[in-house]
């Protein structure tokens, strides 16, 4: 039975490769538009405000939460918030030739099944705990208390598999694979055809 939106939840802890997947779907020509999250993070080296995420300040967003114009929000690993606008979701919904791909952690994922209860939900993990940890330490974004941080807040992540209609293991050296899996998903649940396009 065809789900009801476009959209697909594709979520995991940091470190755990969801973003290399996401862009290996696009490299091999699934037609996907991503959902961009608003953050209170700062941009790292690399990122492109609109792009990555939007990024706003933290008053800015604590603003739109109490407007009730995020679909959803959480305060997460390293204690920023992240979350969607109702405004990004209805521009991603509205692309009917699109696969719109939602990136969030757990948190989102309950909130997200509130309101969209059929939402295909995947989830990327790592095949052990210590490869998450050896991943952000090659980032070299966080100091050793913030990595410390963000791992115990991986094992909390994983906890939630119940929540997921699917898990993938993505195991290193393997992410063609991995990529291959999520795309076989999205072809299952009729996302697919068999040229890559959407349904």
């Amino acid at each position: 039975m065809k789900r009801s939106t476009n959209l697909v939840i594709i979520s995991g802890p940091s470190g755990s490769g969801k973003d290399s997947v996401i862009e290996g779907l696009a490299k091999q020509g699934v037609p996907i538009e991503r959902v961009v999250t608003t953050t209170t993070r700062d941009v790292r080296p690399g990122e492109t405000p609109g792009r990555e995420y939007y990024f706003v300040s933290e008053n800015d967003l604590q603003k739109k939460i109490d407007n009730q114009e995020m679909a959803e929000w959480a305060r997460v690993d390293n204690n920023r918030l992240y979350g969607v606008t109702k405004e990004e979701l209805t521009r991603v919904q509205n692309l009917h030739d699109k696969i719109g791909i939602w990136r969030i952690d757990w948190k989102g994922v309950l909130e997200a099944k509130k309101n969209i209860s059929d939402i295909l939900t995947i989830l990327i993990e790592p095949p052990d705990i210590e490869q998450l940890l050896e991943r952000a330490r090659g980032r070299g974004d966080d100091n050793e208390q913030e990595l410390q941080e963000r791992l115990a807040y991986s094992k909390e992540f994983l906890k939630h598999r119940n929540l997921y209609d699917y898990s993938v293991i993505n195991k290193k050296g393997e992410l063609e694979q991995t990529i291959k899996e999520v795309k076989n998903i999205l072809a299952r649940e009729g996302y697919l055809d068999s040229e890559n396009g959407i349904r």
